[in-house]
């Protein structure tokens, strides 16, 4: 397994499992329990996703050593705010029900943000949490927020596939020292990309699959990637991506495949930031 060393000296996989839209909690600790008997050692959730209680249980009942799981969650926006953000951290942990958790992200760029950062690093301190870095904060954000912080984010998540290759994420990031990790590595099925003529064509050239070459020219650009499936065969598959390696010529013919836009989450629009910033609050 290849490893990142993040900018505070902490190692993070490279590769991972992504558990969005598994909200089965007896499916989701199966699936967590099967990536990590496959070798995975780094499982990425989030509160929103409201199964971090399986994801603690299927490392719980792996039988490997916690320090070898690299555990990943991220706090929602109705939780941003000092003091707010701590707590929820807090149930994270409980949730989870580990002693710590190696990287917490705050999971959009919206509502009290800044806040909400201070207190992740105020758990870091307190060694509740072992890095801390923010989700899908466009380059600007990631800018601000570096500039004005105690501790810079050691990672940032955001979608990132051969159709929405993010250059300009990439670069501000390798400026700042900041991790990129992808989301939607596969664009969650879009632009027909199991079908792809050229993802196919160099897929056939190396004897692999679409969804193994996606993953590894993510990873050869030193993108951390959590592939989602529920399907054992596949986990298995995604997995199996440092065996090879794409030359130039590859690298390049998938990064033209860019178009520049996103077809997932279009942080611009105006309609998902109002949603973004009301789902949660009416538990509150």
């Amino acid at each position: 397994m290849e490893k990142i060393i993040l900018n505070n000296g902490v190692e993070m996989p490279i590769l991972g499992l992504g558990v969005y839209q598994i909200p089965d909690l007896a499916e989701c600790e199966r699936v967590c329990g099967e990536a990590l008997a496959a070798g995975y050692r780094l499982i990425d959730t989030a509160a929103g996703y409201n199964n971090e209680t399986s994801v603690g249980a299927a490392v719980r009942k792996s039988g490997i050593p916690r320090n070898e799981i690299f555990v990943t969650t991220k706090v929602w926006v109705a939780d941003f705010g000092d003091g707010k953000t701590e707590k929820a951290v807090d149930k994270a942990l409980k949730n989870l029900d580990i002693e710590y958790i190696d990287l917490i992200l705050l999971h959009q760029a919206m509502g009290d943000y800044y806040g909400a950062y201070r207190d992740l690093q105020k758990c870091l301190k307190a060694g509740k949490v072992r890095a801390i870095g923010v989700s899908n904060f466009y380059p600007n954000r990631l800018a601000d927020l570096c500039l004005n912080v105690e501790v810079k984010p050691a990672v940032k998540q955001i979608e990132c596939h051969p159709f929405y290759t993010k250059e300009k994420d990439l670069a501000v990031m390798k400026e700042f020292g900041v991790a990129p990790m992808a989301w939607a590595p596969f664009a969650e099925g879009g632009h027909n990309i199991w079908n792809n003529p050229v993802l196919e064509e160099i897929a056939q050239k190396h004897h692999k699959t679409v969804a193994q070459i996606v993953l590894r020219w993510n990873i050869q650009r030193g993108v951390i990637v959590i592939p989602k499936s529920v399907h054992k065969n596949r986990i298995e598959e995604n997995f199996n991506v440092f065996d090879f390696m794409l030359d130039k010529g590859d690298m390049a013919k998938i990064s033209a495949l860019d178009t520049g836009k996103t077809e997932i989450f279009d942080h611009y629009d105006i309609e998902l930031v109002k949603l973004c910033n009301t789902l949660g609050r009416e538990k509150r």
